[in-house]
Formats: C-alpha cells, sequence, structure tokens
C-alpha cells in the first residue's frame, strides 16, 4: 500500500511561485508513474502533469512552460513547481501514483492553491 503526503499549497498573488512536494511511502518509488491533477470548484478532476519512471514528462496545455514536474527518487519524492500562476490554476492539486507494476493507483489527500490579489 503507497501512502501519499503532499505539502506546499497556499495563497499566491498571480504571477506568483509555488511549489508542491508529494512524499511517498510504501512500495518501490522508483518504478512509478508520478503526476499531479487538479480540481478546481465546479469542474471535473484533470491531469495536469505527469512524469515516468525514466524521467519524461507530459503537460496539459494550459501550464506548458508555467509549471515543471520533477522526482527525487532517493527521497520518494515529486515536486511541482508552478511560475506565472493565474486565478485559473486555483484548484484543489492531487498528487497521483501508478505502479505500472500491478496497474494500481494511489492519490494524496490534496492540497489547495489558491491565486488571487
Amino acid at each position: 500500500q503507497v501512502q501519499l503526503v503532499e505539502s506546499g499549497g497556499g495563497l499566491v498573488q498571480p504571477g506568483g511561485s509555488l511549489r508542491l512536494s508529494c512524499v511517498a511511502s510504501g512500495g518501490i518509488f522508483s518504478r512509478y508513474i508520478m503526476g499531479w491533477y487538479r480540481q478546481a470548484p465546479g469542474k471535473q478532476r484533470e491531469l495536469v502533469t505527469i512524469i515516468t519512471s525514466g524521467g519524461t514528462t507530459n503537460y496539459v496545455d494550459s501550464v506548458k512552460g508555467r509549471f515543471t514536474i520533477s522526482r527525487d527518487n532517493a527521497k520518494s519524492t515529486v515536486y511541482l513547481q508552478m511560475n506565472s500562476l493565474k486565478p485559473e490554476d486555483t484548484a484543489v492539486y492531487y498528487c497521483y501514483v501508478r505502479d505500472p507494476l500491478y496497474g494500481s493507483d494511489y492519490w494524496g489527500q490534496g492540497t489547495q492553491v489558491t491565486v488571487s490579489s
């Protein structure tokens, strides 16, 4: 069983930056596909970005050039650096893990990001 703990959310002004962290415990972190989803009020949860075990990344168009996902396998941690934040980035951000060996998905509890002046 994998457990995920997110941190780093908060209130930031438009144009500001935040870095989210997600620490995984249990399992073999290095083989996991990691990602971040977000859910804004009244909207469906959407995939923001993923990073494979080999370090390949993918981003939703709306965050390309502003967000960067990275992972530190030694610390079992995935990060989301968010720059040039916009009010439309306001959402609860969820850390996501897929274990490709077993096809299992795991979610963090979510961390609130609010972009407002």
